[in-house]
């Protein structure tokens, strides 16, 4: 740690800083040096060469382990994405490395000819991995589409990451994804069926953990993935409850979920872990109340304690779900169809009540009572 008035410029941490973490890497034979901290390319260029050892930022970091977790095609897409956009500055830091002398007149010398075609095979890479991922993107929205078709609610599960979201999503959807003790543990959004003791049925997704100071190439790169917030009913916000980070993660979430558009959607907050924790319902509510804060915008959110690996307060969680999930009223609308669009009366007829059609030209007008869902579903079809 240190304390600067502002980061030096060349090596982020003042010259005496880098002295005694060169002195510590020698004394210590480390490999890498990794620093809690976005470096510019000059820096971590200046770092390692005044270290004598391979530096590592933290986005660097955790694009390394969102690669080792990445196990689906849209993962891996992802993770590489993020890679190459993080890559693609720093290259040219490293043109001994990269060099190939050319001869000849015109010549630019060692190392720009092999630069710029590097660049522009990441550029050429990049383009196509976005290209990839549109169709990624374009492909969730139909299935966002199906799903709207009939009107379910999806619930979206957010939080730090190692909040213990996919052990609850487990115990709430009886799945079997995968919950592992390690950071980044789910990287694609699952999404199951959970059905709520008023029998209404809603969908579960479960996504990428958050974390502090959220790197922007890995809000880009997981868009696809952070959509599922964003176009959720209400988002069961986890957090540990046993963690001493817990506030502290708290307000990461509240925050990262303003950055990508999905503040306004309705939280419920599931202090989970609570098998950890001894204490009563009064116990309970100082936590939510510190975990909040006694103002603030999200001082009054609704929070239940759970533990998703013992199911205990599962049926109180499922209860409040049932109470605070936006109902789909019935609201009465009028539709003007094509002639030819028999799918859409069908679905008219199949899931509302069909009041008048009136028919005229190529076109025929329709007034219905449908639920909300689906008129807003038929809305943006228009």
């Amino acid at each position: 740690m240190q304390s600067r008035s502002a980061p030096e410029a060349a090596t982020l941490v003042g010259r005496g800083k880098v002295e005694e973490i060169a002195a510590a890497v020698h004394s210590g034979r480390a490999d890498a040096v990794i620093f809690d901290h976005d470096l510019t390319p000059t820096q971590q260029r200046n770092l390692e060469k005044a270290i004598g050892s391979k530096v590592i930022d933290r986005t660097q970091l955790i694009l390394d382990i969102f690669a080792s977790r990445a196990r689906t095609r849209e993962g891996r897409l992802q993770v590489e994405l993020a890679q190459l956009n993080y890559l693609l500055p720093r290259l040219s830091g490293r043109g001994v490395e990269m060099s190939r002398l050319g001869g000849g007149i015109g010549t630019r010398g060692p190392g720009e000819t092999q630069l710029e075609t590097d660049r522009r095979r990441i550029a050429r890479r990049i383009k196509k991995i976005e290209e990839d991922l549109e169709g990624v993107r374009a492909g969730r929205a139909l299935h966002r589409r199906r799903r709207n078709a009939v009107p379910l609610a999806t619930l979206a599960m957010a939080g730090y990451t190692n909040a213990g979201k996919s052990t609850l999503f487990n115990r709430l959807t009886h799945s079997g994804v995968l919950a592992d003790a390690r950071m980044f543990a789910t990287l694609d959004p699952t999404v199951r069926p959970l059905v709520l003791p008023s029998h209404r049925r809603a969908l579960v997704s479960d996504t990428v953990g958050f974390i502090r100071n959220l790197p922007t190439t890995l809000v880009k790169a997981f868009r696809a993935t952070l959509e599922e917030v964003k176009e959720s009913a209400m988002v069961l916000h986890v957090v540990d409850a046993s963690s001493p980070s817990a506030a502290e993660h708290t307000a990461h979430v509240h925050k990262v979920l303003a950055e990508i558009g999905a503040a306004e959607i309705p939280q419920l907050l599931v202090m989970n872990k609570i098998d950890r924790l001894a204490g009563s319902a009064d116990d309970f509510e100082a936590l939510r109340r510190r975990l909040l804060g006694a103002s603030g915008e999200h001082a009054e959110l609704r929070a239940i304690a759970v533990s998703g690996l013992t199911g205990a307060g599962i049926d109180q969680l499922l209860a409040t779900i049932d109470e605070c999930l936006p109902l789909d009223p019935v609201v009465k609308t009028t539709l003007r169809l094509p002639l030819g669009d028999g799918a859409t009366m069908a679905l008219l007829y199949a899931m509302g009540r069909v009041l008048n059609v009136h028919y005229g030209g190529d076109f025929c007008e329709v007034i219905a009572e449908i639920p909300e869902s689906l008129r807003h579903r038929l809305n943006l079809a228009e």
